[in-house]
C-alpha cells in the first residue's frame, strides 16, 4: 500500500507548510505557504543569505525612509522565497501582509497590490498567488475587495466560526482555521477530554467549517492548517486543502497503513443555517468565543513580533 501522505494526495489538495526549498522538493506539495515566522526562519538558512542581500540592495535603491526600506525589503525578500518556491511546486504560494496592518482595511489593500506588482516584475501572474491576511473584520473586508480586482487571497489565523462565514460571503478564495492553536487553548482552559482525533476541538471546528460551506453552495476553499500531530490530519482526510509542516509530513510519508476518507463522503449537511454576519454581528459573535479572540489577537502579536525580528535582522547586517 502506498504511504499515508500518497493516500491523502488522492483525496485532500497537500500544501507543505515551510520556506525550507529542500523539504518542499522532497514531499512535492501542491502549494506552499509562508508567514513572517517561516521568514524569519528561512532568513537563517545560508541558501537564502544572497537572497537577503539583494533584497537589502534593492530596497536601498528604491530609497524612502530607514522604515521604507525595511518594509521594501521585507516585502522584496518574501517575493524572492517564495518565486524560489514557485519554481518547485504546479501550484500557488501564499505570501503575507505585514500582521502590524490586520486592522487597517485600505494599508492591507495597498500592500497586497504591491506585493502582486512585485511578483509580476519578476514574471509571475496573479494567478499563482495568494495573498495572506489575518481574519479580522478588516482583513476580510479588504479581502472582498482584492478579489474583486482578481487578487485571490488566503485569510488566515481564523479561530471562529463567525470569522468563517464572513470569509465566505466575501467571496475569499481561501481561509486556513488553525486545528492547534484551538486545541492548545482548550489543553490550557478547559477539561475537556480529547480521546480520539474526533474528539479534537480543531478538528471539529474545520468540519463544522467544511460542512458549512459545502451544504450553503460557497467555493471558499477549506485549508486546514497548524497541525499538533498526524491524528488531527487523519481526521481531516478528504478536507479541500491541508498545510503541513515537514515534520509530519515526514511522519505520513513513512507510513504506509490505510487512510481512509473523512470529509466529503455523500451528501454534505450542515446543522447551521446560512447566515453570513454583518459588521456587528461578526463583532459580537467573535466577543463570544473567548478561545477565537485571544488565539486571533495572540497570532497578530506573534506574527508582529517576528516580523519587527526579521527587520531587525535586516537592520543588522
Amino acid at each position: 500500500m502506498s504511504s499515508k501522505l500518497e493516500q491523502l494526495k488522492a483525496m485532500t489538495d497537500v500544501v507543505a507548510d515551510t520556506g525550507d526549498i529542500e523539504a518542499i522538493a522532497r514531499f512535492t506539495p501542491m502549494d506552499a505557504t509562508t508567514n513572517p515566522s517561516l521568514l524569519l526562519k528561512a532568513a537563517s538558512l545560508p541558501h537564502y543569505a544572497t537572497l537577503l542581500s539583494e533584497a537589502k540592495a534593492w530596497a536601498g535603491d528604491q530609497g524612502g525612509s530607514d522604515s521604507e526600506q525595511l518594509a521594501n525589503c521585507c516585502d522584496r525578500f518574501a517575493v524572492d522565497v517564495g518565486r524560489e518556491i514557485l519554481a518547485l511546486i504546479p501550484g500557488r504560494i501564499s505570501t503575507e501582509v505585514d500582521a502590524r496592518l490586520s486592522f487597517d482595511c485600505d494599508a492591507t489593500i495597498a500592500r497586497a497590490r504591491k506585493i502582486i506588482r512585485m511578483y509580476e516584475e519578476a514574471g509571475i501572474g496573479p494567478d499563482r498567488i495568494l495573498i495572506k491576511i489575518a481574519s479580522t473584520w478588516e482583513g476580510i473586508q479588504a479581502a472582498r475587495q482584492l478579489e474583486q480586482e482578481g487578487i485571490n487571497c488566503n485569510l488566515t489565523l481564523l479561530f471562529g466560526f463567525a470569522q468563517a462565514k464572513a470569509c465566505a460571503d466575501a467571496g475569499v478564495f481561501l481561509i486556513s482555521p488553525f486545528v492547534g492553536r484551538i486545541l492548545d487553548w482548550h489543553k490550557a482552559n478547559t477539561d475537556l477530554a480529547i480521546n480520539t482525533p474526533q474528539d479534537d476541538p480543531g478538528v471539529q471546528s474545520v468540519a463544522r467549517i467544511y460542512r458549512y460551506y459545502k451544504a450553503h453552495g460557497y467555493n471558499t476553499v477549506v485549508m486546514g492548517a497548524s497541525f499538533r500531530n498526524v491524528g488531527e490530519i487523519e481526521a481531516l482526510a478528504g478536507c479541500d486543502r491541508l498545510t503541513i509542516s515537514p515534520a509530519l509530513l515526514e511522519e505520513l510519508s513513512n507510513d504506509s497503513t490505510a487512510l481512509p476518507r473523512q470529509l466529503g463522503v455523500g451528501e454534505v449537511a450542515s446543522d447551521d443555517s446560512l447566515n453570513p454576519p454583518d459588521e456587528s454581528q461578526f463583532r459580537y459573535e467573535l466577543n463570544q468565543d473567548a478561545m477565537a479572540t485571544e488565539k486571533l489577537a495572540e497570532g497578530i502579536r506573534n506574527f508582529v513580533a517576528d516580523q519587527i525580528t526579521l527587520e531587525q535582522v535586516i537592520a543588522g547586517q
